[in-house]
């Protein structure tokens, strides 16, 4: 998989065809309108665009919000659409293609191609249709003082070592509630069982086709794994995203944590917690689970993707601002807010989980169309098995049968 190339090649290599940069930013006078999802790599990347290019635009405005995945296709969707672009990662690329929301980039590749390295370039069908400049997954956070403290010998690197570590960290009275997950009713829910799913060597759906195939038993396996990490979380995990997890991590309230990589910057820095905390976390691979060879992980990409409904000429302008900003300048001056794809970059401590989570043979999450129908699927119907409401199997028909009738309308299935 693509991913999987460039996601070696940059992340443990540290190397990748150099490009001459060089601030064109397009058009003049044009509206540079971006969305974007709210952590620091993203704020970099859109924060060098608007220095070097904001001063030759009409305006520059950037939308750094949670909820970008969940009001990107309306936004996109009006002519001229409210943003200009959006900038995403693997799953919502085909989320934004199934509604035809965002153009093909050839030409726009070919004008500025001396700014960007051929192996950043994600093409479908023939076409780019975006621009990666960073890699992301999830991986294991632990504190290594109370694993000491609880008697556990090293760092856990399966998920049944993480349950059977808590459990060592509940028992000797440390805490009650040591684990951290983005367990989020909804998209991250959802997200938790694809990777444990992938990690027992689970199929996504029928081969060739669109017919789902979770309800099975790898599915049950995986749905008995989150239910078994859930005992040892926060009481409110069903809330946790993202922000929350990092919260507790950065306040000393969990030992074990599966949360992104690019987290790990922000929870190692010197801001928002204490040495206690810092000097004793360690970034490790996605645990394997189940007697699987490969990390419980999902790997990504994120990217910058050109909105449909908008101008050629701002359409332009944008895409040179952001190109603009992939340059070895930007990476020093960010180098441990990412895994970059990009010339520079320099993998230090915060990189360690995603490069051991690569290097493991962790999958690409799968970017073919139907896959966020069964995702959002997946995050509407499991919450009620996670709170022992229902049965792991009915829980998976009824993911099923949720994404059956969403995909019948879509016209995925018959």
């Amino acid at each position: 998989m693509f991913l999987r190339k460039i996601a070696t090649a940059t992340a443990l290599v540290g190397l990748m065809g150099s490009a001459a940069y060089a601030a064109d930013c397009g058009p003049e006078g044009q509206s540079i309108r971006i969305l974007a999802s709210d952590f620091p790599a993203i704020h970099a990347v859109a924060g060098a665009a608007e220095a070097n290019c904001g001063g030759a635009a009409a305006e520059f405005n950037t939308n750094h919000t949670t909820e970008a995945r969940s009001i990107m296709n309306a936004a996109l969707t009006p002519n001229p659409s409210e943003y200009t672009s959006v900038i995403l990662a693997n799953s919502t690329l085909t989320q934004l293609m199934n509604d035809g929301l965002v153009r093909p980039l050839n030409d726009l590749v070919e004008k500025y191609k001396d700014s960007i390295p051929p192996n950043l370039l994600i093409t479908i069908d023939g076409n780019v249709m975006a621009v990666a400049f960073m890699a992301n997954s999830q991986h294991l956070f632990s504190r290594k003082d109370i694993l000491e403290q609880a008697g556990v010998d090293g760092i856990p690197a399966t998920y049944e070592e993480v349950i059977e570590a808590a459990e060592k960290i509940r028992a000797a009275g440390i805490m009650e509630h040591p684990i951290a997950m983005n367990l989020q009713t909804g998209w991250n829910v959802g997200e938790v069982f694809n990777m444990i799913y992938l990690g027992h060597g689970g199929e996504f759906f029928e081969p060739g086709s669109a017919e789902p195939s979770i309800n099975n038993e790898k599915g049950v396996a995986a749905l008995e794994t989150m239910k078994a990490l859930v005992e040892y979380a926060h009481p409110d995990h069903l809330t946790h995203a993202s922000n929350e997890t990092q919260g507790l991590w950065e306040s000393g309230q969990a030992a074990l944590a599966v949360m992104w990589g690019s987290r790990g910057a922000p929870i190692l820095d010197d801001e928002g917690s204490t040495e206690e905390v810092t000097s004793n976390t360690v970034l490790s691979a996605a645990p394997t689970v189940g007697g699987g060879s490969i990390p419980a992980a999902t790997l990504w990409w994120d990217g910058i993707t050109i909105a449909s409904n908008v101008s050629d000429e701002e359409a332009e302008a944008t895409f040179a601002a952001l190109i603009s900003a992939l340059n070895p300048e930007m990476v020093a001056a960010n180098n441990d807010d990412a895994v970059w794809l990009l010339e520079g970059f320099k993998p230090g401590p915060a990189a360690a989980g995603v490069a051991a989570t690569v290097q493991g043979g962790a999958k690409p999450y799968p970017m073919i169309p139907q896959m966020g129908l069964l995702h959002a699927a997946l995050g509407s119907e499991l919450t009620d098995f996670l709170k022992g409401d229902e049965s792991a199997e009915q829980a998976l028909a009824d993911v099923e049968s949720a994404y059956r009738t969403s995909a019948k309308e879509a016209g995925f299935l018959e």
